[in-house]
């Protein structure tokens, strides 16, 4: 995941993303997903890193599921500091308020938001909250990853 995410190893994102299908394909048509949206970087991350380990995930799944990804439909508005260095408490406060929706024009109802790692919730929690104020019905969530604060 360190060579993913850090190491410009962006073809681990077919791997990654074929693996979630086979496991939590059925569950991910059972569900009726109807879009898929990665969670964003901040644009000045993105453009540091050079690209977003979570909407290249998003893509796989998309592609080998027939799905319809949405990478710009929600934003990350405000620049936060990474998950990683932080504790558990720290985690909650940094991603308040950090991401922003569209209107939710297409009248999307099943989403499956994507993540690398999920740690204490606190990044699918904030993203699922602000996507379900658009009306969103159900938000479910896949990661490749859980981290050592689950």
């Amino acid at each position: 995941m360190y060579r993913f995410k850090y190491q410009n190893r962006q073809e681990y994102a077919r791997y990654y993303g074929s693996e979630i299908v086979r496991v939590y394909g059925e569950w991910i048509e059972k569900n009726r997903i109807e879009a898929i949206i990665p969670i964003p970087l901040h644009k000045a991350r993105k453009r540091k890193r050079g690209y977003n380990q979570a909407e290249l995930l998003a893509r796989e799944i998309g592609r080998e599921m027939g799905i319809t990804v949405y990478p710009d439909y929600l934003k990350r508005v405000r620049k936060t500091r990474a998950q990683k260095n932080l504790g558990d408490g720290e985690r909650k406060n940094n991603l308040k308020k950090a991401f922003k929706t569209q209107e939710n024009r297409v009248q999307l109802k099943h989403i499956l938001l994507v993540d690398d790692i999920y740690t204490t919730g606190s990044t699918m929690n904030e993203a699922a909250l602000e996507l379900k104020r658009t009306g969103i019905e159900q938000v479910y969530c896949v990661s490749v990853c859980i981290g050592r604060g689950y």
